[in-house]
C-alpha cells in the first residue's frame, strides 16, 4: 500500500498535466475544426503525454509522424483496393513497414497501423480529420512540454541518481543480512539481492538520453548545457559504483563463516552511506557525509594480507566501493586512492552546478539539490 501511495503522489503532477491537456485538445478540435466528436485530439495528446517526463517532446512528434504515414498509406489503399478485409491487411502492412523506416518506435507503428485502419474502414475524410486532430492534439503536447511545463534536466538526472543510490545501499543491505543467515536462505536470496540492480543502471542510463534531449530541444535550456554535461559526467560514476557492489556482493556470497560478520558490518556500513547520499546527492554536506562515512568504513576493516585469497578480495571489492562513493561525490579519484590508501577522515569536494529556471528565479527559488 504504501508503494501505491507514493507511486500515486510522485505521478500526481504529470496526471494533472495530462488531464488538463486532454481537456484543452478536446475543446480545441470542436472550435477549431468544428468535429461533431473530436476523438482522436485528446487521445494524440494524451498517448505523446504519457511516457516519463523528458521523453514527451519526442512521443509527440511520434504520435504525429505515424498518424500522417498511417492514412497517407491507408488512403492510397482505398482508393486502389477499396475498404475490404484485403485493403486492411494490406494498409496495416504497409504502415508498418513505413514507421519502421521512419524511425522504428512503438508508437510511431502503432499510430500509423490504427491510422491506416481507421482511413480504409471510414474514407478520405475520416482519414484527414484524424491528421488534422493528430496535429492539434500533437501541438498541445507540445506545448504543454516544451513552453509551460518543460522538464528541468538536472531535476531529472538527480531523481535517477537518488533512486539509483537509494537501490544500491538496499542491495547492499540485503547482502549484509544475508551474511548472517545459514547457506540454503542466502542461496536463495542472491538473486534477490542482484536483479534490481541492472534495472537500476538501466533506467539511469535512460534518463541520461532523456536529459541530452531535453538540453537540446527544449528552448528554456537550450543555451544552457554547460551544467548538464557537468552532471550527466558525474552520473557515470554510478555505473562504476554499481559494477563495484556487483563485484562486492557476488565475492561476500562465497566467504566463509570466520569472515562473514567482519564483512557484513563493512556492507552494512556502505549501506548506511549509500541512504543517506541517497537523499540529497548534490547537497554538499550530505556528500561530505557519505564522504566520511565511506572511509571509515574503508578504516574499520582489517589487513588481510598473507591471509586467505578471498578474504584479501572482498577487502579490496569494499575499498573500491568505497573509493567509488568518494569520486561520485566529488572527490579527486587520485586525492580519493591516497586518502584510502592512508586511512585519512576526511577528503575534499566540489561543488556540483546548479541551474535555475530563470535569471529572476535565482532571487526567489531555493538552489537545486
Amino acid at each position: 500500500m504504501r508503494q501505491a501511495w507514493l507511486r500515486a503522489r510522485d505521478n500526481l503532477w504529470p496526471v494533472l498535466q495530462q488531464a488538463a491537456a486532454a481537456v484543452l485538445s478536446w475543446w480545441l478540435a470542436r472550435s477549431v475544426f468544428d468535429h461533431h466528436v473530436p476523438l482522436f485530439a485528446p487521445i494524440a495528446t494524451l498517448v505523446a503525454l504519457n511516457t516519463p517526463v523528458g521523453g514527451r517532446g519526442t512521443n509527440a512528434v511520434r504520435v504525429l509522424s505515424g498518424v500522417v504515414a498511417g492514412v497517407v498509406v491507408g488512403q492510397l489503399a482505398f482508393r486502389f483496393l477499396g475498404h475490404d478485409a484485403l485493403s486492411v491487411g494490406v494498409a496495416v502492412l504497409c504502415a508498418l513497414l513505413v514507421a519502421l523506416l521512419i524511425d522504428g518506435e512503438r508508437i510511431t507503428m502503432a499510430q500509423a497501423a490504427v491510422g491506416a485502419v481507421i482511413s480504409v474502414a471510414s474514407g478520405q475524410q475520416a482519414g484527414v480529420d484524424r491528421v488534422l486532430d493528430a496535429m492539434l492534439g500533437a501541438g498541445v503536447a507540445l506545448v504543454f512540454s516544451q513552453l509551460l511545463f518543460p522538464p528541468h534536466p538536472l531535476a531529472l538526472l538527480r531523481r535517477a541518481e537518488s533512486a539509483t543510490l537509494e537501490g544500491l545501499g538496499r542491495a547492499l543491505a540485503l547482502t549484509a543480512r544475508a551474511l548472517g543467515e545459514s547457506e540454503e536462505d542466502r542461496e536463495a536470496r542472491q538473486w534477490e539481492e542482484v536483479r534490481p540492480l541492472y534495472t537500476l543502471l538501466n533506467d539511469l542510463a535512460g534518463t541520461r538520453d532523456d536529459a541530452i534531449a531535453v538540453a537540446r530541444r527544449t528552448l528554456l535550456w537550450r543555451g544552457r548545457r554547460e551544467p548538464v554535461v557537468q552532471e550527466i559526467a558525474t552520473t557515470k560514476y554510478l555505473d562504476l559504483l554499481g559494477n563495484s557492489c556487483l563485484t562486492l556482493i557476488r565475492e561476500t556470497w562465497a566467504l566463509d563463516a570466520g569472515h562473514r560478520e567482519t564483512f557484513a558490518r563493512a556492507v552494512r556500513g556502505l549501506s548506511g552511506v549509500l541512504t543517506v547520499l541517497a537523499t540529497a546527492p548534490a547537497h554538499h554536506a550530505v556528500r561530505l557525509r557519505a564522504v566520511r562515512g565511506a572511509l571509515g568504513v574503508a578504516r574499520s576493516i582489517p589487513e588481510a594480507e598473507g591471509g586467505p585469497a578471498l578474504p584479501v578480495a572482498v577487502r579490496e571489492s569494499v575499498r573500491m566501493v568505497a573509493a567509488d562513493i568518494l569520486v561520485f561525490a566529488g572527490a579527486d579519484a587520485e586525492e580519493a586512492g591516497r586518502a584510502l590508501r592512508a586511512g585519512a577522515t576526511d577528503v575534499p569536494v566540489s561543488v556540483r552546478p546548479r541551474l535555475r529556471w530563470s535569471l529572476r528565479a535565482r532571487r526567489r527559488r531555493r538552489p537545486e539539490v
